[in-house]
C-alpha cells in the first residue's frame, strides 16, 4: 500500500511502518469530556463553570468558578502556572473546564483546571512522539476496517482494535482491557512480527539437489541414534532433495547428541563437500576428531589460525574456526555453522557467500546448544526452519542443590571425596577481580584458598588467552577449576562430575543450565551445587528441580520476559509486549496459519 509523504513522516516519528503497527499504539488512558451532573471524588471531570474570581499568588492561581451542572461553587487550583495559562481565567466568563475534582470538609476542588472545547466526547491519551491532538486526528483519519484489512487483518481482530481508539463508556467503566481485546493484541503484535521475519527470508537456488543417505552409515556406528536425531537427520534429508537452498537452525539440549547431525549430515551431502564453522578450536577439534572417528572414509581437514596455508579443494569436509573467513574456501554445497549464537549475521553471511557459485546458494544448517520455548522456536519458522532436540542418548544423573554459607564443610568433604575418585572439580566465580558491589568473592580472593589446600588447580576467565590450553590441560591433568561462564559452551570434560556456581541467583536459568550441563558428559554421577547468599530463592528452587533444557527456557520466561528475535538475537533482553512465549502457543498457530507459513 503506498502511503502519502504526510502519512511516512508521521510513522517515522511513531517508529512503525504500517497502520497495523498504529492499531497497535493504543491509548494508555483515555479523558471524559461528556458532562455529568454529580461530582465524583478524586477523578478527572468536566466542569461546566462561570468564572466567579481570580487570584494570584506567587506560585499558584486561585480561580473560584460556579459550576453550573453541579449546582455549586467550586475552587479551581493551578501550581507553577505557565504565562498561557492565566488567559484561560476571565471573571464573567462561562466556559468548560477539566481537572481533578476533590472534596474535603465540605468543600470542593479542582485541581490544575484546562479549558476544553471538544465537549461530549471521550478522548483517547497517547504516550507517543506525536502531541495528543495531532495523533488523534492521525488515528481518527487512517485507522479503519479497509486499512487493517488491505495490510492483511481479519474483521475480528480489526472491530476489537477499533474498539479501544474509539472508546466508549462500557470501555471507561471497565478499567481493564477485555480479554478479547488482549488476545487481538496479542495476535496482532504477533501477525507484525512474523511477517517482517517472513519477508525477510529470501529463496535461492540450491547449487546441490541430491537424495542423501544416511541409515547404512547410521548401522557402523557404535551406539544406535535417538529418535529425535532421526527426525533431525530426516528434516535435513529432505531440506537436500529440494532445489531451493534449505536454512534451518538445529536446536538441541546440552548433549542430546547434536554432532551425529552434523556428521549424518555431511554424510548425505558426500561427495559433495561440506565446510563447518565452531566458535572455539577446541570445538574445532573435538569435531575434527569425531569425523575421523565416523566418517573415516571423507576425507577431512581443521582449518585454525595456527594451520598452514593447504590446498582445502581436496578435502570434502573442511571444519574450522573463523579463520576459514581468511582462506580461499572452495566451493561447498553445505555449509554449517556451530554454536550459531557465538557468530554475528556478517560472518555467518560471509561464510555462505564464500563458498557460493553465482547465484544458486548452499544449504545452510545453524546448531545451536541454548535451548529456545516451543513456542519460540514455532514464530522463528517464519525466518527459518527449526528442528528441536529435547533428548539426550543416555539419561544425565545429576543432583542439584541450592546451598549456603553454612554448608560450605561439607562442600570441601564432598570436593575431596570426587577428586579422591579421580573426578574433577569446576568452581564458577561471578568476577575474576574484587568489586565493590557484588558480595561474592572474586577469582582473584579465593584461588588462593583452593591452591593452598588442593594439587591441580587451574585458574581461567574471559579475557585470559590462554584458556583453550588451561582448560587442555585441566583435562588431562588437572583436579580443580576455578573459572568464570568462560566454560559455559565448548571443551568436553569426560571426568567432570562436579559443578559449584557461586552467586547463582545473578545468572539466567539457561546459563545455570549450560554450567550444569558440563558435568556427566559420559553417564558419571553429577552434582550441581548452587551457592546463594539469598535466604531464599523461588527461581533456583525451581531450576533444580528440573532438567530438560527447554522446561528452563520456559522457567526462564516466567522470570524474565521473552527475548526478542527481531532486534538481533533471541536471546537479547528486549521484549513482546503482549504475547508470552510461555503461554500463548495457540495464538502462534492461527498466526501461522493466516499468514500461510
Amino acid at each position: 500500500m503506498k502511503h502519502t509523504k504526510d502519512t511516512q513522516a508521521k510513522f517515522l516519528k511513531l517508529g512503525i511502518n504500517s497502520f497495523i503497527e498504529l492499531a497497535l499504539c493504543i491509548p494508555h488512558s483515555y479523558e471524559d469530556f461528556r458532562l455529568h451532573d454529580t461530582l465524583i471524588p478524586h477523578s478527572f471531570q468536566l466542569i461546566d463553570a462561570t468564572v466567579e474570581s481570580v487570584f494570584r499568588a506567587a506560585n499558584s492561581i486561585q480561580v473560584t468558578f460556579f459550576a453550573h451542572n453541579f449546582g455549586y461553587t467550586i475552587t479551581g487550583v493551578l501550581f507553577r502556572p505557565k504565562p498561557y495559562m492565566m488567559h484561560q481565567f476571565v471573571v464573567g466568563n462561562r466556559d468548560y473546564y477539566y481537572g481533578m475534582t476533590e472534596c474535603k470538609t465540605g468543600a470542593c476542588s479542582i485541581t490544575m483546571p484546562r479549558k476544553i472545547t471538544s465537549v461530549g466526547v471521550i478522548t483517547p491519551k497517547y504516550k507517543v512522539a506525536l502531541r495528543n491532538d495531532v495523533m488523534n486526528r492521525f488515528v481518527q483519519k487512517n485507522l479503519n476496517q479497509e486499512n487493517l484489512k488491505a495490510e492483511g487483518l481479519t474483521k475480528n481482530i480489526t472491530d476489537e482494535l477499533l474498539k479501544l481508539h474509539n472508546p466508549t463508556e462500557e470501555l471507561l467503566d471497565n478499567k481493564e482491557l477485555s480479554q478479547d481485546a488482549i488476545n487481538a493484541l496479542k495476535y496482532t503484535e504477533l501477525f507484525v512480527y512474523m511477517k517482517i521475519l517472513a519477508g525477510k527470508r529470501r529463496y535461492f537456488q540450491a547449487s546441490k539437489s541430491k537424495i542423501g543417505r544416511y541409515k547404512k552409515w547410521a548401522k557402523t556406528l557404535p551406539f544406535t541414534l535417538t529418535k529425535e536425531q532421526i527426525t533431525a537427520i530426516e528434516d535435513i534429508q529432505n531440506d537436500f532433495k529440494k532445489d531451493v537452498a534449505s536454512k534451518r537452525m538445529l536446536v538441541g539440549d546440552v548433549g542430546s547428541g547434536k554432532t551425529m547431525v552434523i556428521l549424518a549430515s555431511v554424510e548425505m551431502m558426500h561427495p559433495s563437500r561440506s565446510i563447518l564453522m565452531a566458535p572455539t578450536t577446541i570445538l574445532a577439534k573435538q569435531l575434527f576428531e569425531e569425523a575421523q572417528t565416523h566418517l573415516p572414509h571423507i576425507k577431512s581437514v581443521l582449518v585454525t589460525n595456527k594451520t598452514k596455508e593447504v590446498d582445502l579443494s581436496e578435502y570434502s569436509f573442511i571444519i574450522g574456526t573463523h579463520a576459514l573467513l581468511y582462506r580461499d574456501l572452495p566451493q561447498a554445497d553445505l555449509v554449517m555453522v556451530d554454536e550459531q549464537h557465538r557468530f554475528g549475521t556478517k560472518q555467518r553471511n560471509m561464510l555462505e557467500k564464500l563458498v557460493s557459485s553465482g547465484d544458486a546458494k548452499p544449504h545452510f544448517l545453524q546448531f545451536s546448544a541454548t535451548p529456545i520455548p516451543r513456542t519460540q522456536a514455532m514464530i522463528e519458522t517464519a525466518n527459518i526452519d527449526v528442528s528441536l532436540i529435547t533428548s539426550t542418548p543416555f539419561k544425565k544423573d545429576i543432583t542439584s542443590t541450592v546451598i549456603h554459607k553454612s554448608d560450605f564443610a561439607n562442600l570441601r568433604e564432598k570436593i575431596e571425596d570426587e577428586i579422591s575418585k579421580g573426578n574433577q572439580v569446576l568452581l564458577v566465580y561471578p568476577l575474576v577481580e574484587k568489586s565493590e558491589v557484588i558480595e561474592y568473592q572474586s577469582i582473584e580472593e579465593s584461588r588462593g584458598y583452593w591452591e593452598k589446600n588442593f594439587e591441580d588447580v587451574y585458574v581461567t576467565h574471559g579475557k585470559d588467552k590462554e584458556k583453550e590450553q588451561v582448560l587442555l590441560d585441566f583435562r588431562e591433568k588437572g583436579k580443580i577449576l576455578i573459572a568464570t561462564t568462560v566454560v559455559e559452551v565448548g571443551i568436553s570434560l569426560p571426568r567432570l562430575s562436579t559443578v559449584v556456581i557461586v552467586g547463582a541467583e545473578r545468572l539466567g536459568l539457561s546459563t545455570l543450565h549450560q554450567l550444569r550441563g558440563r558435568v556427566s558428559r559420559t553417564g558419571l554421577k553429577g552434582y550441581c551445587y548452587l551457592y546463594t547468599n539469598q535466604d531464599k530463592s523461588n527461581r533456583l528452587d525451581e531450576f533444580v528441580k528440573t532438567t530438560s533444557g527447554f522446561d528452563i527456557a520456559n522457567l526462564d520466561l516466567k522470570y524474565r520476559k521473552s527475548g526478542d528475535l527481531l532486534r538481533g538475537s533471541s536471546q537479547s533482553g528486549s521484549q513482546f509486549k503482549w504475547i508470552d512465549l510461555s503461554e500463548d502457543e495457540a495464538i502462534v498457530r492461527e498466526v501461522k496459519k493466516d499468514l500461510g507459513i
